[in-house]
């Protein structure tokens, strides 16, 4: 069985399928976000111009962590930096650098929509494209398999020698459950503000949710199927992995704490009133 093709020609161009992959996946995130936040009454002629910074900051970023994470390798070669056409892009450091320009420029161009409301809105958009983008991005690029193995579901990749653990494959069935049970839990709260329409809406709950699932998957996946001993990017991806946890967690407790402080003064209002 051959590896996936990580190049095509058109002429004398070479096509990275990488590449192709990550575009599709932006595209598909800019209309999916676009889409949300029109069904909620909010503007979004703004969103394109959003995209373009996000999708600079997220790649600068991503390019970054990676590497600053093998730095020793890229000391030697520094000409390989900037060669993202072959991999290496790593998705906390895209995090790390596009959210702040995210939530900056929804701030100044769509101030009604508040920090975790739109955390909220955008978190199920970062699931099903982070799903896209495991399958139509590191799945296509070079050494993008995790751990050598003889099992059954291992597959080759170029750049890497005998068949792979699919990490690209099982990230993908991970985010795309995690999106799931987000999609589940915004309409289970959508549902309990219709019935009960006195009750506060307080956001927070889907993107705190998101961040400690996503955050334990990908530490779990970094530590069983991607681990490098000794390796500074895996302890980065691990230690990342552990902050978003707590943030996530932080985010749940905060929110809650709102939603109870909310509703003690809900009934105090309707007997003034």
């Amino acid at each position: 069985m051959r590896p996936i093709p990580t190049a095509f020609h058109i002429g004398p161009l070479e096509i990275h399928t990488y590449g192709i992959g990550l575009a599709i996946t932006f595209w598909f995130a800019f209309r999916y976000f676009e889409r949300r936040l029109a069904a909620r009454g909010f503007p979004t002629d703004w969103v394109a111009t959003m995209f373009l910074w996000v999708i600079a900051a997220a790649i600068v970023g991503a390019r970054a962590m990676h590497v600053l994470s093998n730095l020793g390798y890229y000391s030697s070669h520094p000409a390989q930096i900037f060669a993202i056409w072959q991999g290496g892009l790593s998705s906390f450091g895209g995090l790390i650098l596009a959210v702040p320009v995210a939530i900056f420029i929804a701030h100044r161009r769509c101030p009604e929509l508040g920090v975790l409301e739109g955390l909220d809105i955008v978190a199920p958009v970062l699931m099903a494209a982070w799903a896209i983008g495991r399958l139509l991005g590191p799945q296509m690029m070079v050494a993008g398999g995790g751990h050598q193995t003889t099992q059954w579901f291992g597959m080759y990749y170029e750049g890497q020698e005998g068949r792979r653990v699919p990490v690209p494959v099982i990230q993908a069935i991970e985010d795309f459950a995690t999106y799931l049970i987000l999609i589940f839990t915004e309409r289970r709260l959508a549902r309990r503000e219709a019935e009960h329409p006195e009750t506060p809406k307080v956001p927070g709950t889907v993107i705190g949710l998101a961040m400690i699932i996503w955050g334990i998957t990908r530490g779990l996946d970094e530590h069983f199927l991607l681990d490098d001993i000794g390796h500074l990017g895996s302890v980065l991806v691990q230690g990342a992995s552990v902050l978003l946890i707590i943030g996530g967690a932080i985010i749940l407790w905060s929110t809650a704490r709102r939603r109870r402080q909310s509703l003690d003064r809900s009934p105090k209002q309707a007997h003034q009133v």
